[in-house]
């Protein structure tokens, strides 16, 4: 493979891949396995334990890239800031970048992840062309697509084990970027456009590249349409002063870098900077630059929940107590009208995310209908709703209306599904079965526990 890597990085690489083995040597029989990490981008709190982690501390880096195959051979801790920081040199990515910084690869495929580009690519696992993965077993098993490992490894959330080396597809872009804002003022309008984009690829004959969009209010709503260009330009720059959401709202146009259109929403953790005062242009001059990112406002938040700020201030101002609603959700393309409205009236948050996507093909684990357009909602915040926010009752609701219009939520943050019904919808069944093979003495904490029992 020729590209920029070396027998050293290779060597280093299985150099970590043995310390990682050593750290599960290491934990007593019976003890629960896990990831030694710093970092999370999770939103369910999990149980705390002193039981000592996985060293996953050399496995954060770029083994090799090949612009000439258009591949790349990455760590699973590796983030996706800098892996892009290591194909973009060569005037290529990843079929689909998250929208966080420090998204990491392996975290995406078994968590899933999307950005713009998931209409025409999918979803990052459906780029992924091998793997290793550390199982349950403590065992390092090579998989590939079509292989039962593999193709059930996508939304287990390290149930299965830990990916410890990823091939990927990149694809080439130019340096620059072209967004034209399209403004809609029924979601009916906007949702028949999404349809027409995805079939065609195209709008009022304009290729486009990447699709994403807001809905600011029932009669606000855009859609950013993404044109990769070599056109040079005056280049907008939304890691300073100016907020990038809110320009879809001042301008049709825009041009960015490439590098810059990746993390365009990262900055301000889309509008969520807001909470942390970033966006007042005071506060913001003095906010460093580089601490203008979304790793920096989830430790933030971190203070927040350990100090019970935000309900003491709540408390004390006489509010009802809040409801966190941090979730991402997809619904067929043709129910987003029916899902907005809904949300609407009984959840009341704007602006949410919109994001088309189009899954290549069927995976177990998240059952979408491969090559039908679906649309991911994002909404990240909390309702004041009163004493029953223990409850979780506009989480629950939410989760009752997706399944209802025959959609499916991601699992990174908090769930409150039955069993019967978290299987039903994550083909739990299956998933066990190959957990069965790859983690026999269940070393791995299982799906369900993981994510809705937050063990």
């Amino acid at each position: 493979m020729s590209g920029s890597g070396s027998t050293q990085a290779w060597r280093r690489h299985e150099a970590a891949v043995a310390r990682l083995a050593a750290s599960y040597d290491a934990i007593p029989a019976g003890q629960p396995v896990r990831l030694a990490k710093r970092t999370t981008n999770l939103f369910r709190v999990r149980a705390a334990s002193s039981a000592p982690g996985l060293d996953v501390s050399g496995l954060t880096g770029v083994i090799e890239v090949d612009p000439d195959a258009r591949t790349a051979d990455v760590q699973g801790m590796c983030t996706y800031e800098d892996l892009v920081d290591a194909t973009l040199v060569h005037g290529l990515i990843p079929l689909v970048v998250p929208q966080l910084r420090t998204i990491t690869l392996g975290g995406a495929v078994t968590g899933l992840g999307i950005e713009s580009t998931s209409f025409r690519n999918g979803l990052p696992h459906e780029s992924v062309l091998e793997m290793d993965v550390f199982t349950g077993a403590g065992e390092v098993v090579t998989t590939r697509p079509g292989d039962e490992l593999f193709d059930a490894f996508p939304n287990s959330y390290g149930s299965l084990g830990y990916a410890t080396r990823l091939r990927i597809e990149l694809e080439a872009v130019p340096p620059y970027v072209a967004l034209r804002h399209v403004r809609f003022d029924d979601a009916a309008l906007l949702t028949k456009t999404i349809e027409a984009i995805v079939a065609s690829g195209e709008h009022d004959g304009e290729r486009v590249d990447g699709l994403d969009g807001v809905a600011f209010s029932p009669d606000e709503l855009y859609l950013t349409l993404a044109r990769w260009t070599d056109e040079v330009g005056p280049t907008s720059d939304y890691a300073g002063s100016k907020v990038f959401f809110r320009s879809l709202q001042e301008r049709e146009t825009d041009l960015l870098t490439t590098y810059d259109y990746l993390w365009r929403w990262d900055t301000d953790w889309f509008w969520c900077s807001g909470a942390f005062g970033a966006q007042n242009p005071r506060i913001r001059r003095l906010w460093p630059r580089r601490l203008r990112r979304s790793d920096v406002y989830m430790r933030l938040l971190g203070l927040d929940r350990r100090f019970d700020i935000a309900d003491r201030l709540d408390r004390r101002a006489g509010r009802p107590q809040r409801e966190r609603v941090v979730q991402d959700i997809e619904v067929p393309t043709a129910r987003l009208p029916e899902f907005l409205e809904w949300f609407d009236a009984e959840i009341g948050m704007r602006p949410v995310w919109l994001c088309p996507l189009v899954a290549r093909r069927s995976w177990p684990a998240y059952p979408l209908e491969a090559g039908e357009p679906y649309v991911n909602v994002g909404f990240w915040g909390t309702v004041h709703v009163g004493p029953e926010a223990v409850d979780a009752p506009r989480n629950r609701a939410i989760e009752a209306e997706v399944h209802r219009l025959g959609g499916h939520k991601s699992l990174y943050s908090e769930s409150f599904y039955d069993r019967e019904t978290f299987d039903a919808l994550y083909n739990g069944p299956h998933v066990a079965a190959v957990k069965a093979t790859y983690d026999p003495d269940q070393r791995l904490t299982d799906l369900y526990d993981k994510t809705v029992r937050r063990k």
